[in-house]
């Protein structure tokens, strides 16, 4: 049985979907949780809504600033830090022909560059304590792309791309970096997509149903515990089949 007592645990993005999931997870198998979104406020109710010794520290994650404070903080006040999952992420979808530059760099920057900051700022502690998991979100379009989103796929690889890197760098100082690379998950965010989209995807998957926000959960506290701990630089993708069809 997975059992993540006495860790401590900062999950980016964590106020709602699949940020939040994995903290309750996490909360649920013993670790104390740091959520962490843009709203101090949303933050704070999370955290108190999880309970636990849940903690709430609002970040914007393309501030480099705002990471140093979160890793920092955490460790203050919770004594370390073992667990880092990058999961803060955004869409802006259109064809390459009608994209705006500005939606190019805001995605990559949340998505790619808050994952390299945050990630850099937990190596300088998980290093020097010679111990710690790092689990970042990418995406199944990180692998296969997808039409109408150049940006956000780009940036899921570019994560793999990260995550394989900084396996091979940390792995020395005993600490491990994998990606899960959910499919097509029921949230927020994939409400927006239009139903001829969904269904697009829903008819390669194998399975034939949407994942939730726990089967992702499920994945990254796995790789986050020490059942993982002979397991670096790989990418889990838990997508229902959508890979193989």
């Amino acid at each position: 049985m997975i059992d993540l007592q006495s860790k401590i645990a900062v999950i980016t993005g964590s106020a709602r979907g699949i940020g939040r999931a994995i903290a309750e997870r996490m909360a649920a198998l013993g670790a104390k949780v740091v959520i962490s979104d843009l709203d101090q406020t949303e933050c704070d109710r999370v955290a108190t809504e999880i309970g636990r010794g849940a903690i709430g520290i609002a970040c914007n994650v393309i501030d480099e600033q705002q990471v140093a404070n979160l890793l920092d903080s955490t460790r203050e006040r919770l004594g370390s830090v073992d667990i880092v999952v990058n999961n803060a992420g955004i869409t802006r979808d259109t064809l390459i022909v009608r994209m705006d530059e500005k939606d190019w760099n805001l995605v990559l920057d949340i998505n790619l560059k808050g994952a390299f900051l945050v990630t850099k700022a937990a190596a300088r502690i998980m290093m020097k304590q010679r111990s710690g998991k790092i689990v970042n979100i990418s995406s199944v379009v990180g692998l296969t792309g997808n039409v109408g989103q150049a940006n956000y796929s780009a940036s899921k690889a570019g994560l793999i791309g990260l995550t394989m890197t900084a396996a091979k760098e940390l792995a020395s100082r005993g600490v491990t970096v994998n990606a899960v690379a959910p499919g097509f998950i029921a949230t927020e965010m994939t409400d927006a997509i239009p139903d001829a989209a969904k269904q697009a995807f829903m008819d390669k998957v194998a399975v034939k149903r949407a994942g939730t926000p726990d089967d992702i959960a499920a994945a990254v506290v796995f790789l986050a515990s020490e059942q993982a701990s002979y397991i670096t630089g790989q990418v889990l993708a838990v997508d229902g089949g959508l890979t193989i069809s």
